[in-house]
């Protein structure tokens, strides 16, 4: 995995979960790393191979989305912001492999304000701080 990749990474879970606790941020790394190993087993998969890839995948992190509130704030964070020097962290020990997945192998997730068409009769496997997490969504 590149410094790009940690980067992206990163930035992900600043967009998607800087409000969570230490877990919540965790999760969603884990989530982006069970997308990567998933097309891996599948050899290639719609979202992408890479972190980059899965990340900036058009429509599945909202806060890569152009018209996204958080697509400005993800874009220009800088290491003089606490918060994602935490999320870097986070970043840099689920490319090294040292981040226990605590989602159950999720590949989707999402707040519990927000109901997606694709969650529509599934049962999460996982529920940390304010989403749930899904391991059977394709």
């Amino acid at each position: 995995m590149s410094d790009r990749d940690i980067d992206v990474l990163a930035r992900t879970i600043y967009g998607e979960a800087r409000g969570e606790s230490i877990s919540g941020m965790e999760a969603v790394a884990s989530v982006v790393l069970n997308r990567v190993a998933f097309s891996k087993r599948r050899r290639r998969y719609w979202w992408g191979n890479t972190i980059t890839e899965v990340c900036r995948k058009p429509q599945q992190f909202s806060c890569w989305n152009r018209d996204d509130p958080n697509y400005r704030l993800v874009s220009k964070v800088s290491d003089n912001d606490l918060l994602f020097c935490i999320c870097k962290r986070i970043a840099a020990r689920a490319v090294s492999g040292l981040l226990e997945d605590k989602t159950g192998c999720a590949t989707h997730y999402h707040t519990k304000q927000v109901w997606p068409l694709w969650a529509k009769g599934k049962i999460p496997c996982a529920e940390i701080g304010r989403h749930f997490f899904y391991n059977d969504i394709e």
